[in-house]
């Protein structure tokens, strides 16, 4: 079994940054790529960026520029730093992993998320 576990989120002022962090844990085998998606209320659940274990990286539009990805291979972790938050940004976020395990083939997995809220 695999768990993705989520922590960081938070309310933040506009302008403001968060940190989230996103540790897998279990029978790993190895894990490839690495992600975060957010969905806010009544929208559609998004893109915001991910990382491939070399550490090629891709963002959502939205974001680009003013969020980074980044992971930790011997941690099993992603991180998602985030700057110059918008209100627009508001969403619950979840980080997601390609993991392969000791009996099962390459799945995804998801974390339970974590709420971010810029407001002032």
């Amino acid at each position: 079994q695999v768990q993705l576990v989520e922590s960081g989120g938070g309310l933040v002022q506009p302008g403001g940054s968060l940190r989230l962090s996103c540790e897998a844990s279990g029978s790993i085998f190895r894990i490839n790529t690495m992600g975060w998606s957010r969905q806010a209320p009544g929208k559609e659940r998004e893109l915001v960026a991910t990382i491939t274990t070399g550490g090629a990286t891709n963002y959502g539009g939205s974001v680009k520029g003013r969020f980074t990805i980044s992971r930790d291979n011997t941690k099993n972790t992603t991180y998602l730093q985030m700057d110059s938050l918008k209100p627009e940004d508001t969403a619950v976020y979840y980080c997601y992993g390609f993991v392969v395990t000791s009996s099962r083939p390459l799945l995804r997995y998801w974390g339970q998320g974590t709420q971010v809220t810029v407001s002032s």
